[in-house]
């Protein structure tokens, strides 16, 4: 679809008897709104009627999903995506996206704290698989060379998983499941009701803290010493709810969106599905675009990827199965290519000129990236450019670090360098050079744009205004770089009335409405994650920027990327947005339990809050899980007559579950075919089998906290994945190499800069942070 949407040629190939998606649901006049929103702009082709490798054999790019063992060209990138990848002992598993989600450590901190956790049924894990082909295929096409990546769904799912994985070894204190809504080290951080809707906040700073106790009244708290971090205010959240939760039902949540804009509060009002499709801030953007399924015409989410100068396609039509067999040939001339909307120019099949190559450095090698961004959406945009080979210099602050580093500014964090031990800022910024700049200092700034003078792109994500009040912003740049490309990554875009809105990932879930869809009825709206944004947002931006950096590299010609973070989340929103254009309405929420597969569910195991997901797919696969657990019985060969019995069955297979550790469970159905997880804690991604079996897991060293664990990209070259050389930067640790190697800045003036804390190597303590804010 990405590919699509920026106007390439993509032919997909079908059974003869069409995709299976084409029954997923929400069903419109009996056709999957799921499948026309991910092929709408496609061609379709069965296998039966056309020459496959013929067709391979003209390819750009070839993704392969199926397990068909077809051999691409030696000319074409090639992309297999599988759920588990070609090795480890999970390759062969049954799964299904819930499935996946379960290993990846994605479902076990949902829900409620007595159990079960809790995970919406369908395509989280299928969307993070699709961005994690998009971006090495992208990455391939830029570097003008033939390469074949092998893609593991699960390891895509684990980027959301991973941050929790490494601050439980970092820390050796595992996070728990708090409650519904409750997510360490965040609080308070969920979905409330108010007078009229559902206002989600995030307060992570002290200063928000303070802020927030103003707002609701509570400001015999906001300087209360065992309530300065979000984890220390978690420990008495029943009480502190009690404060503030009537509090919110005396006004709307638009009220309350309003009251923290003026106060630059993390708040967001969480919609729900129709809101999703009316609200301004979407459509303007072009946001919620057409699809139209056979006769009928629905509205669903667009492309989140809003280039200013290649924008995506707005809409199209979803192609019938085979409809292009007889266009589709080999020999076929240019009418087979799709109409392209203004701006696309990704060319027509054959046009690349790909040759094979197979070497050491990355496809991106020579590209240079300047990074302004912090904490985790941006740096994991460039963590990803970076293993792919391009430069990335990150610019901080020693008045104003990465706030991953740590929000903490008792002095006890500077006097004790624990802004060098943070275990989430050193997973998010391997392989890059870091600098420190002062950019509230003329000189600061002076340096920031010689930089990125020379550079191929840049990077932010601060609130809309922050780089433009500094001159640092698109306009100011492209002066100096008229061929720049360069990402801005605010909550809601760049423009319009919610441009100021502070966020963090949270916000931009809350903002998306994907809480509306999930949770049992009669539950509040359910997050599934204490920042599920920042990784989509991350990995949204990788493919924005990538695409650009392609038409940069034929045309010469930069632009600008207004990225809406919470517009990246509308996909996960899809099926359920779809389903309300068409219908008007979306189904009850129903927990764990599936629309589609009978049974699906999380059930317990022997242990403390031990659990397995277990997702039957097909009729089939009901009966192998029927003999295993001993309930064979015709009546309930169909889906139907399952769901008229779902709690019986749900019954006997806790029954069974109950009785097995999560692992044994999910190798029993295994071996005989049974879609089974292992419902892992995200610190038990560490010891996994597979993943060891995989060499997920790379370890480094690094200054300060020495030897840590390093999860690998979901995308690998061969056998092993992409290896991992260099460890996060040191504060301003490449203050020298870069402004004295790449700007030939003398030791004199670097000394100087030093002097006049424009660049430095530590924190400054907080209260010189405090008077240079005053000052500067």
């Amino acid at each position: 679809r990405l590919f699509a949407d920026f106007g390439a040629e993509v032919i997909k190939v079908e059974p003869p008897g069409g995709d299976a998606s084409r029954a997923f649901p929400p069903l419109i006049d009996g056709a999957s709104g799921w499948f026309a929103w991910l092929n709408f702009g496609k061609k379709s082709v069965t296998a039966d009627a056309v020459d496959v490798d013929a067709l391979m054999k003209s390819a750009d790019v070839v993704i392969d999903s199926s397990g068909s063992g077809r051999t691409a060209p030696p000319h074409a990138i090639t992309i297999d995506l599988s759920w588990f990848g070609e090795s480890g002992p999970y390759r062969d598993y049954r799964a299904s996206d819930a499935v996946c989600r379960a290993l990846a450590g994605f479902v076990q901190l949902i829900g409620p704290a007595e159990g079960p956790p809790l995970t919406l049924p369908d395509y989280q894990s299928a969307i993070m698989g699709g961005l994690g082909a998009f971006i090495p295929a992208m990455a391939a096409l830029l570097g003008q060379r033939a390469r074949r990546y092998e893609v593991s769904i699960h390891e895509a799912t684990i980027a959301l998983a991973e941050y929790q994985a490494i601050e439980a070894w970092a820390t050796g204190t595992p996070q728990k499941r708090w409650g519904f809504n409750r997510f360490t080290p965040t609080y308070p951080m969920g979905v409330y009701p108010c007078r009229e809707g559902f206002i989600g906040i995030t307060i992570v700073t002290p200063a928000q803290w303070r802020a927030f106790c103003d707002l609701m009244g509570m400001t015999d708290l906001s300087r209360d010493p065992r309530m300065v971090m979000g984890v220390e205010r978690l420990a008495h959240a029943d009480a502190l709810e009690a404060r503030f939760v009537p509090r919110f039902l005396e006004r709307t949540a638009e009220e309350w969106f309003a009251e923290a804009l003026e106060r630059r509060l993390p708040f967001a009002i969480v919609p729900d599905m129709m809101q999703v499709l009316d609200w301004p801030v979407f459509r303007d953007r072009k946001g919620i675009v057409p699809i139209k399924i056979g006769e009928r015409t629905v509205e669903a989410p667009g492309s989140p990827l809003s280039l200013t100068r290649t924008p995506p396609c707005f809409g199209g039509k979803v192609p019938a199965v085979g409809e292009d067999n007889l266009l589709c040939h080999p020999e076929r001339s240019s009418h087979c290519h799709p109409e392209r909307s203004e701006g696309s120019f990704l060319g027509p099949q054959g046009s690349l000129g790909l040759r094979p190559r197979d070497d050491k450095e990355g496809p991106l090698f020579g590209i240079r990236i300047i990074d302004f961004s912090m904490g985790w959406a941006g740096p994991v945009c460039t963590r990803h450019l970076a293993d792919l080979g391009a430069d990335i210099v990150k610019i901080e602050a020693c008045g104003y670090p990465d706030w991953w580093r740590g929000v903490d500014n008792r002095p006890e964090t500077v006097t004790q360098r624990l802004y060098e031990k943070s275990a989430r800022f050193n997973i998010m910024n391997r392989g890059k050079r870091a600098i420190t700049l002062d950019l509230t200092q003329p000189d600061g700034v002076q340096l920031a744009k010689a930089l990125v003078k020379d550079a191929d792109a840049a990077i932010e994500n601060y609130s809309a205004d922050v780089l433009r009040k500094l001159g640092l912003d698109y306009a100011a740049l492209e002066k100096i770089n008229p061929s720049i490309v360069m990402v801005s990554m605010a909550a809601f875009g760049a423009g319009g009335a919610w441009r100021e809105t502070r966020a963090y990932g949270s916000t931009l879930e809350q903002g998306s409405g994907l809480p509306s869809v999930g949770g049992r009825a009669g539950d509040p709206p359910m997050m599934n994650h204490l920042a599920y944004g920042d990784a989509v947002g991350g990995l949204n931006a990788c493919s924005a920027l990538l695409v650009a950096l392609l038409h940069r590299r034929r045309t010469g010609e930069g632009q600008f990327i207004d990225l809406s973070q919470v517009q990246c989340m509308l996909p996960f929103t899809a099926a359920w947005a779809i389903e309300q254009s068409a219908a008007g309405c979306v189904a009850p929420r129903a927990g764990n339990r599936h629309p589609l597969l009978v049974p699906h569910g999380v059930f317990p195991c022997a242990g403390a809050d031990k659990w397995v997901l277990i997702a039957v797919t097909d009729d089939a696969m009901w009966a192998r899980l029927a003999d295993t657990i001993g309930l064979r019985e015709p009546t309930l060969a169909t889906p139907a007559a399952r769901r008229a019995a779902e709690d019986r069955i749900e019954a006997v297979i806790a029954a069974w579950t109950s009785q097995r550790s999560p692992d044994e469970a999910m190798h029993a159905l295994q071996k005989v075919g049974v879609a089974a997880g292992a419902v892992r804690h995200p610190a038990e991604l560490l010891t996994d089998p597979h993943l060891k079996a995989r060499a997920f897991w790379q370890w480094l060293d690094r200054a300060y906290v020495g030897r840590h664990p390093q999860p690998s990209p979901p995308y690998r070259g061969g056998d092993s994945p992409l290896p991992l050389r260099v460890p996060a930067p040191t504060l301003g640790q490449h203050n020298g190499e870069v402004l004295g190697g790449l700007l030939g800045l003398a030791k004199t003036e670097l000394e100087r800069l030093e002097r006049d804390k424009v660049t430095g190597f530590e924190a400054l303590p907080p209260a010189q942070r405090k008077a240079r804010a005053t000052t500067g």
